[in-house]
């Protein structure tokens, strides 16, 4: 990657909620790595709190977090953050239902399993699409 691409990467900001600790450490430092700002989060009030310092271009969270689904906190945080785009991992390849509240509000799903290589495919590719 040439220093251009990687200065765009680095004013590119993710919010990213992941309550465990493990999946959430491999996330953070794999998006870094590839040079972009990661915000992070292990509930929703702290999701809430980074909202407050940081205008985040993505919200990375996975599909079921401990409080409520992936879907209803992307939805909830929205309504703080219209603009940034959202991105749901780990959710089941088959799971239809998944898919139908994805196109309701505009959110991507990205099911499981997936490699580094193809969850930052996925998150470029989520970036560049225009919201909604």
């Amino acid at each position: 990657m040439d220093s251009s691409s990687r200065a765009a990467l680095s004013r590119t900001t993710i919010l990213l909620l992941v309550a465990d600790p493990p999946v959430r450490v491999v996330m953070e430092e794999t998006l870094a790595r590839e040079g972009y700002t990661v915000v992070i989060a292990s509930d929703l009030g702290e999701a809430v709190d980074r909202l407050k310092e940081v205008s985040p271009d993505l919200f990375i969270t996975r599909t079921y977090i401990r409080t409520m689904s992936g879907h209803d906190t992307a939805k909830y945080l929205r309504t703080k953050n219209a603009k940034m785009k959202v991105l749901l991992v780990g959710g089941l390849m088959d799971d239809e239902r998944l898919h139908y509240r994805d196109s309701m509000q505009g959110f991507e799903v990205f099911p499981k399993a997936y490699t580094a290589t193809e969850f930052l495919s996925k998150v470029a590719e989520v970036l560049n699409k225009p919201r909604g």
